[in-house]
């Protein structure tokens, strides 16, 4: 199942915000390169300037994503995500969101609020697998 691991990244930054401490907080924490993120400059609902930012990572890119996540968030949250597991997945994708801020402070916190998006896509042909399916793979990563 690791091979059809993919996860999704979507981030939206706003025209106070500096983009270049998103990229650089993506690259030192996560190994996420600039090259790897698709840019869409659009304008909001008050014709403020907005950049979407959207990665896919897949396979071992994926994996060590995931990897990376797992080590780095705290282990509490680690495990409300696994026990919120059947709440958070929607058609084999399990998501859930990181506070924007604390990444750019180098840290990694699940939130609700100034978020980047982040769903993890792995094939579940049996709904009933989905808890088990996605507790694999954040406890494979945990070793």
């Amino acid at each position: 199942m690791v091979n059809k691991i993919e996860v999704t990244i979507d981030v939206i930054i706003h025209a106070t915000e500096d983009i270049s401490k998103i990229f650089q907080s993506f690259n030192e924490i996560l190994e996420i390169e600039e090259e790897n993120f698709n840019i869409i400059e659009t304008t909001g609902y008050f014709e403020n300037p907005i950049i979407l930012l959207n990665s896919k990572l897949v396979k071992n890119q994926a994996q060590e994503f995931i990897k990376k996540l797992v080590k780095l968030l705290p282990v509490d949250q680690v495990n409300n995500l696994i026990e919120e597991i059947e709440e958070r997945t929607t058609d084999s994708r399990f998501h859930f969101r990181l506070d924007k801020q604390e990444l750019v402070k180098g840290k990694l916190i699940v939130s609700q609020k100034d978020t980047i998006k982040i769903k993890i896509h792995s094939p579940i042909y049996n709904k009933k697998d989905t808890i088990k399916t996605f507790t694999d793979i954040l406890h494979s990563q945990l070793n």
